[in-house]
């Protein structure tokens, strides 16, 4: 059950009875939201202030009329008015208690699925397979997955494609390194290594550090990249041969990486695919009126023809573009336009979600603009674009000017340091006399992997992907503060519980016991575990992963203290044990969960 959906079902009657505008009411509903102060209660509806305006009436009053109106009901205690007109809600200890026992045998824990379930596209990752990946592709791919897992879960369909980039200026660099700087004995004992080498040094060959295009240059060497680049386009023999030999090299060095992210993708059609397609692109929107030649250029331009006059009108206007350049090369958009074609005949979809950094916000504007005046305005485009990973001095990271960490080197360093804090801790606390597990090489190993990698992801995931943050590895790995780290040793926690009792947990989610609400920490958990469904749908409303790890983090404060003040095995009463071994079977489940719907592993021992 969602609890937020319950409350605001209870009074969707009574506002549409007293709303002089109906069409209102669903907004005033979404101001019935959880309370940021819990002493105001659990719940607080805020439309009163609102709602007064739209009467000609003092909130206060409408807020007492509203709860004056409110159906009997065993859901909430008697409701307050507080200051200009908020309405507190406290559930009933009973209901509360109900609700939670009723998670306890839901395989989703409480999350429903969608009443209309859509079809996503998603485009994530979408590396330059030309070099290895860097930290700087891990937000793409990660947020990616992560909206893919909760939007899976709520019940919508979701198709993911990496749009790798396998076609463009990178080629032609490492083409002209293969031709010119290669070390033979270095490319036949490791090709990727020496074409991400051979990458690095020509770039540090160009006159300035600058983007991947390859629009009109004076730089000599960043000239013969285009000219190579151009040559494969064309399909040069000796170009297009380089190519398909260095792809099997390139496609292989992603694999191992995806492997350890747990990140699966269904396709991966990159730039070469639709290389073919570019042609028919431009000759149909040629056709229909809405590019045209321009000094050997095809363009579109501006939608209204006009230069805006206000910035008003500017942000309406919908960008002009170049499809085809006078020198017969193709753009980025034309690339992407047929990319929307393509997915939009084979797929379907309601949304198309471009999971991008923020730098992108002008392009991927012009090409869904284009795309609109195209015909293919069946699907909603959104661009879920994100800030920039930041080196040490705040700047973002840069493959071309090298030294950048490598994904897997940094994957590497995350696990090792994981394992050592892992070694250091149980060395700690089996000096003070606590009980500890032996474990095999093996089960330390995979410890250090699992809360390694998800250090790195949650790290990333915890940020709200719309801002930039510092990659600091040391803080990825803590063991305490809001970490993967922690919140898997709160689930390890909770499954020690169990082994220690040993205790059969299948009893819980079959026949759960009653819950027992006996200590204000105790409610306060049973509450926070009830609104795991509103969170999970509120992060893949807003394509948010970072509110589930908020919520986690929630999550594990109760339950500390919960642990803290709450004797489980050693509870006051059978009855109390089971409704405490019933509650933390359950955060266990949640925490679970909701590690899983950010591509995060659990151990059952740390």
């Amino acid at each position: 059950m969602n609890v937020l959906h319950h409350l605001r079902s209870l009074f969707a009657p009574v506002l549409a009875e007293v709303a002089p505008d109906r069409a209102k009411v669903p907004d005033y509903l979404g101001m019935v939201k959880p309370s940021a102060n819990a002493e105001h209660g659990d719940y607080q509806a805020n439309f009163a202030m609102a709602l007064g305006k739209a009467l000609g009436q003092k909130p206060q009053d409408v807020a007492k009329a509203v709860v004056a109106k409110l159906p009997a009901n065993d859901v909430f205690e008697p409701p307050t008015v507080a200051g200009p007109g908020f309405i507190n809600l406290k559930l009933k200890d009973t209901w509360l208690a109900g609700r939670v026992r009723d998670l306890a045998t839901d395989q989703k824990l409480g999350v429903e699925a969608v009443a209309k379930p859509k079809t996503f596209v998603i485009d994530l990752s979408g590396p330059n397979v030309a070099k290895p990946l860097h930290v700087g592709h891990l937000r793409s791919t990660i947020i990616g997955d992560s909206l893919v897992r909760i939007l899976r879960f709520l019940g919508h369909t979701v198709v993911s494609d990496n749009h790798l980039g396998d076609w463009g200026l990178q080629f032609g660099i490492l083409i002209h390194g293969y031709k010119n700087f290669r070390d033979d004995a270095a490319f036949q004992a490791d090709p990727v290594r020496e074409l991400a080498r051979l990458y690095v040094a020509i770039n540090k060959m160009f006159k300035k550090d600058g983007d991947d295009e390859d629009g009109p240059t004076d730089d000599p060497v960043k000239k013969v990249c285009q000219e190579e680049t151009a040559k494969l386009h064309a399909g040069d023999p000796e170009n297009l041969g380089l190519w398909q030999q260095f792809m099997p090299s390139c496609l292989e060095m992603l694999r191992p990486i995806y492997e350890r992210l747990d990140v699966k993708i269904d396709h991966a059609l990159g730039e070469s695919f639709y290389n073919p397609l570019l042609p028919g692109v431009v000759e149909d929107m040629i056709a229909k009126g809405i590019a045209f030649d321009s000094k050997g250029a095809i363009v579109i331009p501006n939608a209204k023809g006009l230069v805006p006059r206000t910035e008003e009108e500017q942000k309406k206007e919908e960008p002009p573009a170049i499809l085809r350049k006078r020198d017969g090369a193709f753009t980025y958009t034309t690339t992407d336009l047929a990319t929307i074609k393509h997915r939009s005949v084979t797929w379907k979809p309601d949304a198309m979600l471009y999971v991008v950094g923020a730098p992108q916000a002008l392009h991927f504007k012009t090409v869904f603009a284009q795309a609109r005046r195209w015909g293919y305005d069946q699907s909603e485009f959104v661009h879920v674009q994100f800030g920039s990973m930041l080196g040490p001095d705040r700047k973002p990271f840069g493959a071309r000017k090298g030294g950048v960490v490598e994904l897997m080197d940094l994957l590497d360093d995350a696990g090792r340091l994981s394992l050592q804090k892992y070694e250091e801790n149980t060395a700690a606390r089996r000096a003070v006399g606590h009980k500890v597990l032996e474990l095999t090489d093996a089960e330390k190993h995979e410890i250090g992997e699992v809360v390694g990698v998800g250090a790195v992801k949650y790290a990333d995931l915890s940020q709200s992907r719309t801002t930039d943050y510092v990659f600091d590895l040391d803080k990825m790995t803590a063991t305490d503060g809001n970490t993967a780290a922690y919140m898997q040793y709160a689930y390890a926690r909770g499954r020690a519980i169990f082994r220690e009792g040993e205790i059969d947990d299948s009893r819980f989610r079959t026949n759960p016991p009653p819950v027992v609400v006996s200590h204000p920490t105790e409610r306060a958990l049973a509450l926070q575990l009830l609104r795991f469904p509103e969170v999970v749908e509120a992060a893949a409303a807003e394509y948010l992963p970072h509110l589930i790890t908020a919520y986690l983090w929630d999550l594990a404060k109760c339950y500390s203290g919960f642990y803290v003040n709450c004797p489980v095995l050693k509870a006051e009463s059978p009855e109390l044990k089971d409704s405490r071994l019933l509650l933390v079977d359950l955060v266990g489940r949640v925490i679970k969960q909701a590690l899983d719907l950010l591509g995060i592993r659990t151990v059952e021992r740390m």
